[in-house]
C-alpha cells in the first residue's frame, strides 16, 4: 500500500490524511450545503387550519341545528384572515388552500344553517297552521 492510497476497509485513516475532496466529515460534497445551514422551511398558518377546521364542523353542525351555521362565519372570517396573513408574510407561510378550503366549508355551513332555519319556520309553520284549523 502506498502513502496516498486510503487504508482497507474498517480500519481508523492514518493521521493527516483527507478524503477526496478536502472536506472531511462524510457529509455534503461538491455542490451540496453542510447539514445544518440554510434557511428555514415555512411555517404552516395556524388561522388556515382554524379556517378549514371551523369550515367543516360548521357544516356537520349545521346540518343538526341552524345556529351552528354562525361557526361557518367564523370559519369565513378565520379564512380570510388568514389568506392575507399569508400573502403579506411574503413566502414565509403556506396554507393559502387550507385557507380558502375554509372559506368554501364556511360558506357551505353557512347556506345548510339557513337552510335548517328555513326548514324549521317552513315545517314548525305547518304544525301552528294545523293546530290552528283544528287538524291534528
Amino acid at each position: 500500500m502506498s502513502s496516498n492510497e486510503p487504508p482497507p476497509y474498517g480500519t481508523p485513516p492514518p493521521e493527516g490524511y483527507t478524503p477526496y475532496g478536502g472536506q472531511g466529515g462524510g457529509y455534503g460534497g461538491y455542490g451540496y450545503p453542510q447539514p445544518g445551514y440554510g434557511h428555514q422551511p415555512p411555517a404552516q398558518s395556524g388561522m388556515a387550519i382554524a379556517a378549514l377546521v371551523t369550515g367543516i364542523s360548521g357544516i356537520v353542525l349545521g346540518c343538526c341545528c341552524g345556529l351552528f351555521g354562525l361557526v361557518g362565519i367564523a370559519g369565513i372570517v378565520c379564512g380570510v384572515m388568514a389568506r392575507k396573513d399569508i400573502r403579506e408574510s411574503h413566502g414565509a407561510k403556506t396554507g393559502d388552500g387550507l385557507a380558502l378550503a375554509g372559506i368554501i366549508t364556511g360558506a357551505v355551513a353557512v347556506a345548510f344553517g339557513l337552510l335548517s332555519i328555513a326548514l324549521l319556520f317552513v315545517y314548525g309553520g305547518i304544525g301552528v297552521f294545523s293546530e290552528l284549523n283544528g287538524d291534528y
